[in-house]
């Protein structure tokens, strides 16, 4: 079972059904992932042993395995995020700013935080759409190219970059500002939740925006938490070069 001395970012890749403790409990798990437990919990006045105790029910409670990513193939996880969370932001993104430009327009004169919602949304709309294409031209196609070279299919791919540090560095940075940008939208929102005369494309914005934390909160923990340690070291590993 988890202990408060590992760290949350470790506890979530080892124990997935963790992931639901610390959004319950508000820990951050994906950009801030490299704090021991016992901190952050201090850091959010959070009574340690009751954080410990939630995640052993919550772990006894799952009725079946679930993915244990820190062991399969890196490819099949880069396939898992494309398909699963590039895909629900490439869905999702064009919706929710058709809502953002919808509920300003009609709300922001007697609710002006929306203004500044929707700017740091469309911020974020932007940041990600690029995140995404890098994602999937450069680093993952690299990733599993490097992954087979472990296993005999070829040598140590080369790249334009250099070490795969480099461009895992600019995702990692990209990931904290994506955070932030979630952290000032939950603020501006009052954790979205919407206002009495809220109609329901407002109360829709809102639902979509909290849907959108969520995911990308375990979309920024797979990358940070499982995939980018393992290809630094699977790099490390790689062969340089075979003679035939």
């Amino acid at each position: 079972m988890p202990r408060a001395v590992e760290t949350v970012g470790d506890i979530a890749a080892t124990h997935p059904s963790a992931i639901r403790v610390f959004e319950r409990f508000g820990i951050d798990y994906c950009c801030g992932g490299q704090k021991p437990l016992g901190v952050a919990c201090a850091e959010l006045d959070l009574e340690v042993g009751l954080v410990l105790e939630a995640l052993a029910v919550e772990a006894a409670s799952e009725p079946e395995a679930e993915t244990d990513w820190s062991r399969l193939p890196l490819r099949i996880l880069c396939d898992h995020i494309v398909s699963r969370h590039h895909s629900f932001l490439r869905k999702e993104l064009p919706r929710l700013a058709s809502l953002a430009e919808k509920v300003a327009g009609k709300h922001s004169e007697h609710h002006p935080e929306l203004r500044d919602i929707r700017t740091t949304f469309d911020q974020l709309n932007s940041e990600l759409i690029e995140h995404l294409a890098k994602e999937e031209r450069v680093l993952f196609p690299y990733v599993s190219l490097l992954e087979a070279s472990i296993s005999g299919e070829g040598n140590k791919p080369a790249s334009w970059f250099g070490s795969v540090t480099g461009p895992i560095g600019a995702m990692t940075e990209e990931h904290e500002d994506a955070g932030q940008a979630l952290a000032e939208l939950r603020r501006l929102s009052r954790d979205y939740t919407a206002p009495e005369d809220a109609c329901a494309s407002f109360r829709a914005f809102y639902d979509g925006l909290r849907a959108l934390e969520q995911d990308l909160h375990q979309h920024i923990h797979l990358e940070n938490n499982v995939l980018f340690p393992r290809t630094v070291a699977l790099e490390e590993e790689a062969p340089e070069s075979r003679k035939g």
